[in-house]
């Protein structure tokens, strides 16, 4: 016989769900929709540089871990008024909650779940504990007062116009670029090459529902976002189909180092198949499966301690 303790958890439980089913998501919060989720360290809250590929200034992120600064400290640009989501503890605790949360998921899509084999009214029910958890610990610890980290002027980086091109998948002989204005740290040719393939591996892995895939290429922050839009999708019964990825063009507007960590900010236009479809039926409820659409993206990558590149934010461009 259950416990009355047990019972209680059982109940709390079930009782964050059904909030979570209550919780009426904005469709414009989704990712190709605009706007931007992730952390471009202290340059979180300046607009990046325009660029040849993105002449108009990427959507503010509004999704972030990021402390926001604060009045005495205002963020130059635009952004100074804005209200961004207030963030959860960064460091060591926004690790280990994106940990306990991707280990969670990882195992609920490997079958390891409430009990596994329980067919997909099981798997909405645990994406939805999953997701609950996850925004009740956050609006738990999120420090309105925190202290503020200064923000930096978008003029400060421009890259006065010039810009380097990320080459096609077999472009290669070409010449590694030479380090341009706004570029502080020298992205070499074989950054960019990664940058590219970073691009088709996130979009793959989002489409696929892979989430080990997506762990391994993006930040904590970066993938507790990604994570909460597919279950978000599957809670409404859709999965978002991406294929046929190509790259027409790509720039840096800005690349910096603070500490340890390497950050670049990339600008990229590419084509692709992408349409959402009913999780049940196949049937397509948006976008064309048969021609390819064009999105502009600014792309922020992380590298810490001279390891590997990862996604640490994405944001949308506002139209001309």
């Amino acid at each position: 016989m259950m416990s009355i303790q047990g019972f209680g958890r059982a109940l709390a439980m079930v009782a964050v769900a059904l909030m979570v089913v209550m919780t009426v998501v904005d469709v414009a919060e989704a990712r190709r929709a605009g706007g931007g989720f992730g952390s471009r360290g202290t340059r979180t809250f300046s607009t990046p540089s325009t660029t040849r590929t993105a002449p108009t200034d990427a959507m503010p992120i509004d999704r972030t871990m990021t402390r926001q600064p604060s009045a005495q400290q205002p963020s130059a640009g635009r952004n100074t008024t804005a209200n961004p989501r207030p963030g959860l503890f960064g460091g060591f605790g926004g690790s280990l909650l994106g940990g306990l949360m991707l280990g969670g998921l990882v195992g609920m899509f490997l079958g390891h779940g409430l009990g596994g084999g329980v067919g997909f009214l099981g798997l909405i029910l645990q994406v939805l504990l999953i997701a609950g958890v996850f925004m009740f610990l956050r609006r738990m610890f999120t420090q309105t007062n925190a202290p503020a980290y200064s923000g930096n002027a978008r003029g400060q980086y421009s890259n006065g116009g010039s810009d380097f091109e990320i080459p096609r998948i077999g472009g290669g002989g070409r010449q590694a670029p030479q380090p341009k204005a706004g570029d502080e740290i020298g992205v070499q040719q074989k950054d960019l090459d990664q940058f590219e393939d970073l691009l088709k591996e996130l979009q793959a892995a989002y489409a696929a529902e892979d989430f080990r895939t997506l762990r391994q290429i993006t930040t904590p922050e970066a993938m507790s976002y990604l994570a909460e839009e597919i279950g978000d999708n599957a809670t409404k019964g859709l999965r978002n189909e991406v294929r046929d990825i190509h790259l027409v063009q790509g720039d840096v507007a800005e690349a910096w180092r603070e500490g340890a960590d390497d950050y670049a900010t990339v600008a990229m236009r590419y084509e692709s198949i992408d349409v959402m479809r009913d999780r049940s039926s196949g049937r397509v409820v948006s976008g064309d499966p048969d021609n390819l659409t064009e999105a502009v993206e600014v792309w922020t990558f992380l590298r810490r301690n001279g390891g590997e590149w990862k996604v640490s934010a994405i944001q949308g461009v506002e139209a001309a």
